[in-house]
């Protein structure tokens, strides 16, 4: 069982899903084909249809603090708009639109995260919050009114001590997931914290030569009750958040190459935006 016992309840989604199978398959912001943009209902929904167990979505917010499922800084790509999102009000957001979506009829529009993930409330999908612990607590208050703590996992930095603080001070113990980079940040984590309900870890390596790529690693990460979490993808600047184990290594060479040796070394959920590729090859291992 991954998370502490305390929180066997609130944790009880996370530990179906990883029995019924593994690695989970967590979309990165959904599905984005046709006219779906990344962090949208529709999105989820085409990722939910690929095979995926979870969907990783990003955190913006309005300065009259109004929640949206979109990652700042790619708002001109995406919006055609120069200013960060996040220096807009909602009305002014409102009015924008993913430019290369848009068509007769159907404006498609930057979503509210409550509505979002009231879509999908009740049902066996969980949700990574990513890009909003500094947001905490106004925004653990919203996730409050939607009762659905069990699908939701809060990312954070191993190193976030006042994030961390936040959460302890919360009533809802919602599912943690701590992002480290080093041996020095996992070793600090407050294991021993009942007040903090950490699940997981996701575990960041730029190169194979990596302390994670060391299986006697991952059993003792393991033997914490800690579910070990990857993020299949190269960012734009070229740097490989997983040893270059990543999407693009599954398309150009194979799934089997991009993730088997992860498989192999214990890695309980990986994200991709290939969602359908890593369902087919866990499903294969498992024949």
């Amino acid at each position: 069982m991954f998370g502490h016992a305390t929180h066997a309840q609130v944790n009880g989604l996370v530990n179906s899903l990883a029995g019924a199978g593994r690695p989970l398959v967590v979309s990165h912001a959904g599905v984005a084909v046709g006219p779906f943009p990344s962090n949208t209902t529709a999105a989820v929904r085409c990722a939910l249809q690929s095979g995926a167990d979870g969907v990783k979505i990003d955190v913006s917010a309005s300065v009259d603090h109004i929640f949206y499922a979109f990652h700042d800084g790619f708002e001109d790509e995406l919006l055609g708009e120069e200013r960060n999102i996040q220096s807009l009000t909602a009305a002014e957001i409102a009015q924008l639109s993913y430019r290369w979506k848009n068509r007769p009829g159907h404006r498609a529009q930057v979503e509210r995260l409550a509505s979002l993930l009231g879509e999908f409330r009740g049902k066996p999908v969980i949700f990574a919050l990513d890009r909003s612990w500094w947001r905490w607590p106004t925004l653990l208050r919203v996730l409050d009114g939607l009762q659905m703590a069990d699908q939701l996992l809060l990312k954070v930095p191993g190193w976030e001590t006042s994030a961390l603080g936040a959460l302890r001070q919360h009533r809802t113990r919602y599912p943690v997931l701590a992002i480290c980079s080093t041996p020095e940040e996992l070793a600090a984590l407050p294991l021993g914290d009942e007040a903090v309900n950490l699940v997981g870890v996701e575990l960041i390596a730029h190169d194979a030569d990596h302390p994670w790529f060391d299986p006697d690693v991952l059993d003792s990460i393991h033997r914490d009750d800690l579910l070990v979490w990857i993020n299949s993808e190269t960012l734009t600047t070229g740097v490989p958040l997983f040893g270059g184990f990543d999407d693009e290594k599954a398309v150009l060479e194979s799934p089997t190459a991009a993730w088997s040796h992860l498989l192999d070394l214990g890695v309980d959920a990986v994200q991709t935006e290939l969602p359908w590729l890593l369902r087919e090859l866990r499903e294969a291992r498992h024949r």
